[in-house]
């Protein structure tokens, strides 16, 4: 039985005083019946980290260099964000590939520096509203599986988070029978690659999602929890979606 898995993704908001919402999702979250994962801007990372140490609240970075140190002004690599209390990190988000250009290639890259620092991968995919009503929201993806994993994929080491680019932080969302398609297509196409550990991996549903439809959303077929983003910054909105996810 897979684990569901409430991920939220501050994006670049939040400042030493946000840092009270942190407290408050675990004082809401004593023993959540999922895994809770709040991925905060790096300058917040640490303090979350050590603010949440020995509670049910896992902290996580949202991106990650490929290599572990260097000349490389402004990067962050995978050993720092574990060396600052992380426990996983999010790759190859849309906004990445569309703001910094990043290939599958580039993610794929990350990935395996992700986990050189033993930190779980939360790999992004997902199709722009041109692709999908173009019909090819099912083969984007696929592309996107292909070229961003890496061998070497486990249950124990990746995370998939769906995100159809349309639906991120615009309050749409795709119907219930768009996700669960979606989800039951990516699960076929690991299972073509990676063959029986398919079947433990976490796939995410990331898109408005929000208290009110992250029950029905997370009860879709194949969908193991949720990749959130404004809907975490406030802990008493992600604590009902670490409700639902429980």
């Amino acid at each position: 039985m897979r684990r569901k898995l409430a991920a939220g993704n501050w994006k670049m908001n939040g400042l030493a005083a946000q840092l009270a919402e942190i407290d408050a999702l675990v004082a809401a979250c004593p023993a959540p019946g999922c895994d809770v994962l709040i991925c905060p801007p790096a300058t917040l990372l640490a303090p979350m980290a050590a603010r949440a140490a020995g509670s049910a609240v896992a902290v996580g970075g949202q991106d990650c260099h490929r290599n572990a140190s260097g000349a490389h002004t402004g990067e962050v690599s995978a050993e720092m964000l574990a060396d600052a209390g992380a426990t996983a990190v999010i790759l190859g988000h849309s906004e990445r590939r569309a703001d910094h250009d990043e290939s599958d290639a580039a993610v794929a890259a990350k990935t395996e520096a992700a986990w050189r620092a033993g930190l779980l991968a939360i790999v992004c995919v997902g199709e722009t509203e041109a692709e999908r009503d173009a019909g090819q929201a099912l083969n984007v993806v696929s592309r996107q599986l292909a070229g961003s994993l890496p061998e070497g994929c486990t249950a124990a080491n990746l995370v998939v988070a769906y995100e159809p680019v349309w639906a991120i932080g615009t309050g749409r969302t795709p119907s219930n029978d768009d996700i669960a398609e979606m989800h039951v297509h990516m699960r076929k196409e690991l299972t073509a690659r990676f063959g029986e550990e398919a079947a433990g991996m976490r796939l995410l549903y990331g898109g408005s999602v929000k208290p009110g439809n992250a029950a029905e959303i997370f009860g879709l077929s194949d969908v193991d929890g949720g990749l959130v983003g404004g809907a975490s910054l406030k802990a008493a909105d992600f604590a009902g979606i670490v409700d639902a996810a429980g």
